[in-house]
């Protein structure tokens, strides 16, 4: 059985845009200011800048995703200290910190948050009734996981 987290009413949103949809995610926002002004906001280098200086909300700021933001987002999730995940990615331009995004994208299928990569599926997810009351959502059970790595530990390998 997997281990459930609690995610309270005011859930904690991290916000992540490469270059090519910061201005679409800006516009999400704006349009969503009110609901996201009950929240707790995340945001990579000028992503959260951004919304902080435009929307007058305060954002906790993490690096630029490429300097390692895409890497503090990610532990925040694998800590349960962050409830979803808005990233408006670019599907049409390669990013140099590729494998950091896959690695992002990783954590939180891994850890179960919602992801929302454009902006139907953010509209989704901050329109739900859930986005104003707790919730609780199953975690994944790693105690196979780390029951393995013990054994090929253990057996030297």
């Amino acid at each position: 059985m997997p281990d459930c987290s609690q995610m309270e009413s005011k859930k904690r949103i991290a916000l992540v845009a490469h270059d090519n949809k910061k201005a679409e995610l800006l516009e999400w926002a704006h349009f969503n200011q009110k609901t996201l002004s009950k929240h707790h906001l995340f945001g990579t280098g000028t992503t959260g800048s951004q919304i902080e200086h435009e929307l007058d909300l305060p954002v906790t700021q993490f690096k630029s995703g490429p300097l390692g933001g895409d890497q503090q987002i990610g532990a925040m999730i694998a800590e349960g200290k962050i409830d979803f995940l808005i990233f408006f990615w670019d599907p049409l331009e390669p990013q140099p910190h590729d494998p950091d995004i896959k690695a992002l994208l990783r954590l939180a299928v891994l850890y179960n948050i919602p992801t929302a990569s454009n902006r139907a599926s953010a509209d989704f997810i901050i329109s739900s009734p859930l986005m104003s009351q707790p919730y609780e959502h199953p975690t994944p059970d790693i105690t196979r996981y780390h029951q393995t790595r013990k054994r090929i530990q253990e057996k030297g390998l």
